[in-house]
This record gives C-alpha cells, sequence and structure tokens, in this order.
C-alpha cells in the first residue's frame, strides 16, 4: 500500500476527508469533515474571502449537487491565481473529497463536471508582440 493510499484510509477512520482542487493558477487544498456547514477558507469565514456572492455559490455547488448542504464542514487553504480561480480550485477539492467519502456521490458530480480538472490556464506572452497573441501597432514609416 503506497504512502498517499495510507494516508487517505488513516483520515478516513478519524472522518476527515483531503483532497486538492485545482483551476487556472489557484490550488486548494481541503479537508471535510461532518458538521454544520461551515466553510474556513485561509483562516477566514467564506463570507468575508469571498466578498461576491457569485463565488460562495460557486463553492457550494457539490454540497448542492448532491443533497448535502450544511451537513459538512470545510477546512481550506488556498492560493495562487485570483478569487475566481480559487473559486473554482475550491469548488474541484470539494467534489474530489466527497467522491473520497462515498464513491454514490461520483456520478451526479462527474456528470455537471464538477470533478474534472478545467485545463484552460492564460496563455505566455511572445516575444515582439504585446500580448499572446496580439500583433504589434502598424507603422506606415
Amino acid at each position: 500500500m503506497s504512502i498517499a493510499t495510507n494516508i487517505k484510509a488513516v483520515n478516513a477512520k478519524a472522518g476527515r476527508y483531503y483532497a486538492t482542487g485545482k483551476r487556472k493558477n489557484a490550488i486548494a487544498r481541503v479537508w471535510l469533515t461532518k458538521g454544520k456547514g461551515v466553510i474556513t477558507i485561509n483562516g477566514r469565514k467564506i463570507e468575508d474571502y469571498f466578498g461576491r456572492p457569485v463565488l460562495q455559490m460557486v463553492t457550494n455547488q457539490p454540497f448542492f449537487a448532491i443533497d448535502m448542504a450544511g451537513k459538512f464542514d470545510v477546512k481550506a487553504r488556498c492560493h495562487g491565481g485570483g478569487l475566481s480561480g480559487q473559486a473554482g480550485a475550491l469548488r474541484h477539492g470539494i467534489s474530489k473529497a466527497l467522491e473520497q467519502y462515498d464513491a454514490a456521490n461520483r456520478p451526479p458530480l462527474k456528470k455537471l463536471g464538477y470533478l474534472t480538472r478545467d485545463p484552460r490556464v492564460v496563455e505566455s506572452k511572445k516575444y515582439g508582440k504585446h500580448g499572446a497573441r496580439r500583433s504589434t501597432q502598424f507603422s506606415k514609416r
């Protein structure tokens, strides 16, 4: 048995489920425990961390997909990217942790695309151009 599998088994016995979510350049480490639905990100409540209600909704989508809203506490560490990317990474991590909790959660989460890592990232700037694809300004003389 590998070390990662052993850690997952120990955490599952303790009632904690861990997963890593990624989106754009953001990474979210997520720990799920049975509780009252308190979501803490980098030591702050979700309302304080994500000011926009849309980002809070994106974070909670996996719970509503499987009708388990308010039954798990989430503790997460997010870094990299912006708030939108971090919300997507958090959704991805929560979905993966819920799949660990119960394999029966996989089909509805997979159908909605929450278990798929969104591969889109910003394209890098090219030499001699203003951006990744935008060309230089035309000069007649």
